[in-house]
């Protein structure tokens, strides 16, 4: 069994989905988790998790979108992860690459979904880009209020922030970019990172893996990046494929009941 922890099927077109998770599970990816972007958007998220037996849901609001009035408040983010379907809160993080939202917002933002998934009980899913000192300042001064689970998804950004993260018991997730042909660097990092600690995803329908770079991407892609991960890590794909699912199950333990 193969986890897809972080893709966006609702980015597809509805009449396309169920053949989308057809052929995932035909490539072994048996479990997908489809993630929240925006509190409009969650309705849509808990339909398609509710739809397919396959797939679990996220609710937040990207740091892309953190400047779109109203911020939702930490109970409010709570109150939309109260379904059964929901296993976790997110994405949130910052992203100073493309900055499409001015950066205190994203910072507020940020807080209140830690704050939130730790009332929630729930796991916070992290987007981080070229903002790796506020990443770890924040979270590190948000341990403060208690600990929270949380996992820095399609991770692309410097072994500190990785190494950091996992002293605060945080698992990395690795997508596409890890097959890319520029990315000897990151392949050495998930090679020496402690193996409980690593989760696979695709972003779909983004940063699809080689040898389908540069094409829509699928959960189904999930399968390659497995098998370069294990490549890297000089071990097998069912290998792999048994401990990046036990370390899902571990982390997001609503959808391990």
């Amino acid at each position: 069994m193969i986890v897809d922890s972080h893709c966006h099927l609702d980015y597809f077109e509805e009449a396309e989905q169920p053949e989308i998770v057809v052929r995932a599970v035909a490539a072994g990816v048996t479990r997908m988790v489809t993630i929240g972007t925006r509190v409009a958007q969650a309705d849509a998220v808990k339909a398609i998790a509710s739809r397919f037996p396959e797939v679990w849901g996220t609710v937040g609001v990207h740091p892309h979108n953190a400047g779109e009035p109203p911020m939702p408040t930490v109970e409010e983010l709570v109150a939309l992860a109260d379904h059964p379907r929901i296993i976790g809160i997110g994405e949130s993080g910052l992203d100073y690459f493309y900055d499409k939202s001015p950066r205190d917002l994203q910072q507020e933002g940020f807080r209140r979904h830690i704050r939130a998934a730790r009332q929630a009980g729930l796991p916070l899913v992290i987007h981080a880009r070229d903002a790796d000192a506020d990443i770890v300042r924040i979270l590190d001064e948000e341990r403060a209020g208690g600990d929270f689970a949380f996992l820095l998804h399609c991770f692309s950004s410097t072994p500190a922030l990785a190494h950091h993260a996992i002293s605060l018991g945080g698992y990395i997730s690795f997508s596409g970019i890890l097959t890319f042909p520029r990315s000897a660097d990151l392949r050495t990092l998930a090679a020496e990172l402690p193996e409980d600690r690593l989760l696979v995803e695709t972003d779909a329908p983004y940063l699809a893996p080689v040898p389908h770079r540069g094409k829509r991407c699928e959960p189904a892609h999930t399968a390659l990046t497995l098998r370069v991960l294990a490549e890297a890590r000089g071990t097998s794909a069912d290998h792999m494929a048994a401990a990046t699912t036990a370390n899902f199950r571990r982390l997001f333990r609503k959808a391990a009941g």
